[in-house]
């Protein structure tokens, strides 16, 4: 179709069409009309607005009932027509606007007529097309007091299609219908931007339809949730741009105390409000119900979308309207505050936003009302927090204490107000201590042991780290993490923007007052800390001084002397006689030594550690109060940064002292918090650490050796200092060896455990430096010998106590002199003329060990004999043929037919472990020993039955391994015994006068032996 570019031709185009249609309303000339008008170009549109509109309008206009479908098709060419052009004068403006509105005009009820859901979109999107079509001046015309009557006729309209419609497309259609209508709607070029008189006018105006659309509005946000999400937010929206803009300040401040007379008629005039102050507090009031009940219902809406329209409500009304809705204001901020940590990222983001956003422009700070209210809002939640903290569930308390957050950040540095007053920062602290009480009913706490001696478990790239991650901890009142993360984080910030000094001297105050209370306060004190240093902490007041560092190291100083005192520090982990309980545990199990033959397993069960009692919780408690502690240490750190160095004189010896304590919790929450000091103060390692303050921590330990009784924990701080260093640190503590020794000879009967540690830590320490220094001969005589390196001297003096110690009534330390002596052996493997006399002394009680005990001790003896074999050798043949050779092979003839019957669970029994390590051991010791044949015999005959493949697999590798040991020593009785065994193929004398040898090993496939025997006589060709 030819396109129609001036107005000449589209009349001639146009005119039949127009005539037809005044002479014969019907849809198909309307239809008609509007497919002509596509092929007519803009600016003839224009030219000829008018004619085309006539028919259009006339159509409307002619008396009688009308079809819905032609009305619907009319508005829909008239909103095509005005989507083309503009609307020039303000008498044609105004007759379309009421023509498009009658369209749907009842005159039987107050309500829109029941017309088709298509007509009503059409006349929605006629009107706001209308509006848009509008010039400028001729639109602000428009909106003069003699239109109030059409316009409060349209706006009811529309807000009855909101409200009572099921459709959500004309819900939403009509509220942006609204929107254009108020001047509010979001388009760029519409409205242009007025100046302060043109806001008055229309404010003025606008206000007589104020009441109705907040309530209208009100009930569609409060209406039920199924309505969509969609429908919520266009309402929210249209809701706070129109009231903010009837009940702005800035027009209000500017409205003249008498009311002026306008121009229009009696029955127009009484529909106009005057916005004078009276009429600005009732309103205020009546809009407080509205918002509130807003609040109520959608700070909890389950659509983020919802919740985000609820912080633009926010922030629209307090910057606007902050002295006219100034009754509002508490709800307002309680909304926004509580949802500072909402589960939605971009709601969290926006209220972060605005907030910030609030204290730069001193919202809150800079109006005196609105730093009111919200101080008597923390004064009313801190009264009611201990109650809500005992009543609510996990959900309440995260939105109470969201609320309490909020509250926070917008007072900021005004916190103070509330804190000085004594009775709420009692109610207060009392509601953070209840709320952060520990569940310490566990008893998997007080079981959760360090068994092993070693290198403290954090990995050397760890310093580099940023801060150790807490343990994870459960509390009485609330399981959900997020709470504990929020409770942190209102620590902190009170520790930001509170009276710091105020608030640690209370909290320490309840530090003392009672048990109870003191995890909690310590976790308090420790988050108190963090947020005086500004850590992780949002600071929202750019004026807010912090705490400085000279104070903050003098608050930490104090803290940490609490901490580390006698009666907060040496707490009750364990039960004292535990040691005992597990020698009995050890006792009753029923595994006696392997020579005993005796291989049952009873297990008895441990009426003290059946249910957990009170001592139990107790000892949890304890264990968790130093774990609290430790981790405040860590935070300290982290908060002083590289200042902390100057408290390390005090700080680093406990926490060095807790890193080898044996409560498995307690240890790893020392060695985080020697990792957070490592970090912030400039060390790599644990043992750079532990090398750059040696000096005055081997002081320490030399002082407190000297009056034990009272530093029962020092053997300890040695043993973490040697296990976590090198050779560089030997030279140093080479002193404190001495007396290390001398106290072990003085307090043997109670210190015994504590300091065999020590010696273990020690050796392995010693056996780990390379080549002890060569000592120059030139400076002693022919006759003289050279003096002992120091390594050697304190080996032989470690050894000597060791062959003490090997028969001691308690089972954990003649297992860890096991271990001590073995590292002895090892590092006076060189030095012979010392080694020998001490093994011959360590002997006859090693050889009760290996024969008469416990079979733990028995394994670990075991390997101490390996060691003794590999570096003494001839030096033990005889003792070991005569002393332990008959017992060892007796035990594994004895054991043979037990595991041969066993199932898969003997290879985790205690029995089948000694088997494997005697095995595994003899052929070693037969090669290192060169035994003769006789014992070469012994060994082979308890060894053969475990070549049967009725035998457990590892006994049998174990067994064969054996045999390759003895093949070296004597390969042909070894040949001889193994086809005795079973004899693989008939041997064919090399010459016929020579008899046939007849060897006594079957032939054949049910041979259990085969296999084996047939693997070790390949190895042997």
């Amino acid at each position: 179709m030819a396109v129609f570019d001036t107005p000449e031709e589209a009349f001639g185009a146009l005119r039949p069409v127009c005539v037809q249609l005044t002479k014969t309303q019907t849809v198909e000339n309307v239809e008609h009309l509007q497919a002509q008008l596509q092929a007519v170009s803009d600016s003839a549109l224009q030219e000829l607005q008018q004619y085309i509109l006539f028919p259009l309008r006339f159509t409307l206009k002619t008396p009688g009932p009308k079809r819905e479908r032609l009305i619907q098709s009319v508005v829909e060419c008239l909103t095509f027509v005005l989507s083309s052009t503009c609307v020039k004068e303000q008498v044609l403006l105004q007759e379309l606007f009421s023509e498009i509105s009658a369209c749907l005009y009842s005159p039987k009820s107050q309500k829109p007529a029941a017309v088709s859901e298509e007509l009503k979109l059409a006349v929605i999107q006629g009107l706001s097309t209308l509006m848009h079509s509008a010039y400028g001046d001729i639109l602000l015309a428009f909106y003069e007091p003699s239109i109030l009557p059409r316009l409060g006729f349209a706006v009811s309209l529309l807000l009855d299609l909101a409200e009572q419609e099921k459709s959500k497309q004309i819900k939403i259609a009509a509220l942006k219908c609204l929107q254009v209508l108020l001047f509010q709607c979001d388009c760029q070029d519409h409205p242009r931007s007025l100046d302060e008189l043109e806001q008055k006018q229309l404010g003025d105006l606008f206000a007589s339809f104020l009441p109705g659309i907040s309530m209208a509005l009100a009930r569609v946000i409060t209406g039920d949730f199924k309505q969509g999400h969609g429908i919520i937010v266009s309402s929210l929206k249209t809701f706070y741009k129109t009231v903010s803009f009837i009940m702005a300040d800035e027009q209000l401040e500017r409205i003249s105390k008498v009311q002026p007379k306008p121009a229009v008629e009696h029955r127009v005039a009484e529909l106009m409000v005057h916005r004078e102050a009276k009429w600005v507090k009732n309103t205020s009031d009546k809009l407080t119900i509205l918002i509130k009940k807003i609040i109520e219902c959608v700070s909890g809406h389950p659509h983020w979308k919802v919740r985000l329209a609820l912080i633009e409500l926010v922030e629209a009304l307090l910057l606007k309207c902050s002295q006219s809705l100034v009754g509002s204001a508490g709800p307002l901020l309680k909304a926004l505050v509580g949802l500072v940590n909402d589960e939605s990222p971009e709601v969290q983001a926006q209220c972060s936003k605005v907030l910030r956003h609030f204290a730069d422009q001193k919202v809150v700070v800079g109006n005196r009302a609105f730093a009111d209210i919200l101080s008597e809002n923390l004064h009313s939640l801190a009264t009611s927090l201990p109650r809500l903290m005992s009543s609510q569930d996990d959900q309440g308390k995260f939105s109470t204490l969201s609320l309490l957050l909020g509250y926070l950040k917008l007072l900021g540095p005004r916190v103070n107000f509330v804190l000085n007053s004594v009775t709420h920062l009692q109610r207060l602290s009392k509601a953070l201590i209840q709320v952060l009480e520990l569940d310490v009913t566990d008893i998997k706490v007080v079981e959760e042991r360090c068994w092993n001696s070693g290198p403290l478990g954090a990995s050397e790239t760890a310093a580099t780290q940023p801060r150790s991650p807490m343990q994870r901890r459960y509390f009485r009142f609330f399981t959900d993490e997020r709470l504990f993360l929020l409770l942190q984080q209102v620590c902190q910030l009170l520790g930001f923007y509170g009276d710091v000094y105020l608030l640690i001297d209370h909290f320490m105050e309840l530090y003392r007052e009672s048990v109870v209370y003191r995890k909690q306060a310590a976790m308090i004190l420790n988050e108190l800390v963090a947020g005086a240093a500004g850590l992780e902490v949002e600071n929202l007041h750019e004026n807010h001084i912090k705490t400085s560092t000279e104070e903050l190291r003098e608050i930490v100083t104090s803290i940490l002397e609490e901490y580390t005192s006698q009666e907060n520090w040496y707490l009750t982990t364990c039960i004292e006689s535990e040691e005992v309980g597990e020698e009995l545990t050890m006792k009753q199990s029923g595994l006696q030594a392997i020579t005993s033959g005796a291989h049952t397993c009873q297990v008895t069960s441990f009426p003290a550690f059946s249910k957990p009692s009170p001592t139990i919780c107790s000892m949890n408690s304890n264990i968790w109060q130093i774990c609290i502690q430790l981790e405040g240490i860590g935070r300290f750190a982290y908060a002083l940064g590289k200042d902390f160095r100057l408290l390390l004189m005090t700080a680093l010896y406990p926490v060095l002292e807790k890193a080898g304590d044996q409560t498995l919790l307690i240890s790893q929450a020392a060695t985080s918090a020697m990792m957070d000091i490592c970090h912030t103060c400039g060390y790599y390692s644990l043992q750079h650490l532990i090398n750059q303050n040696s000096d005055y921590l081997v002081n320490g330990i030399s002082l407190n050796l000297r009056h034990l009784s009272l530093h029962p924990h020092t053997p300890k701080v040695l043993e973490v200092m040697l296990w976590n260093s090198d050779a560089s640190l030997l030279p140093l503590v080479a002193d404190v060896v001495q007396d290390v020794l001398a106290t072990l000879d003085q307090f043997y009967d109670k210190r015994a455990a504590s300091f065999v540690g020590v010696l273990h830590a020690l050796l392995a320490a010693l056996e780990e430096q390379s080549d002890p220094p060569k000592v120059d001969e030139s400076d002693t005589g022919p006759d003289v010998e050279p003096p002992l390196p120091v390594q050697i001297q304190i080996a032989t003096d470690v050894m000597e106590r060791c062959i003490h110690m090997l028969s001691d009534k308690n089972l954990k330390i003649r297992l860890k002199v096991l271990d001590v002596l073995n590292l002895c052996v090892v590092v006076l493997q060189s030095h012979k003329n010392q080694l020998l006399p001490l093994a011959h002394r360590a002997w006859p009680p090693l050889v009760h060990r290996l024969t008469n005990d416990d079979p733990l001790v028995v394994l670990r003896a075991f390997k101490v004999l390996r060691t003794l074999g590999g570096k003494c050798g001839d030096f033990l043949r005889s003792r070991f043929c005569k002393d332990i050779l008959p017992k060892l092979a007796g035990s594994l003839v004895t054991q043979a037919p037990v595991s041969a019957r066993a199932g898969p669970v003997y290879s985790h029994t205690l029995a089948f472990k000694l088997q494997l390590a005697v095995l595994q051991g003899l052929g070693p010791l037969c090669e290192r020993l060169d035994l003769g044949d006789s014992d070469l015999n012994k060994v082979a005959d308890a060894c053969l039955i475990y070549l049967s493949a009725k035998q457990p697999m590892k006994l049998q590798e174990a067994a064969r391994r054996v045999f390759l040991h003895l093949m070296k020593v004597d390969p042909d009785s070894t040949w001889f015994l193994l086809n005795e065994l079973y004899c693989p193929e008939q041997l064919t004398p090399p010459h016929p006068s020579l008899h046939p040898v007849q060897l006594r090993g079957t032939m054949g496939q049910g041979n259990p032996y085969a296999a084996n025997v047939l693997c070790l006589l390949q190895e042997l060709q």
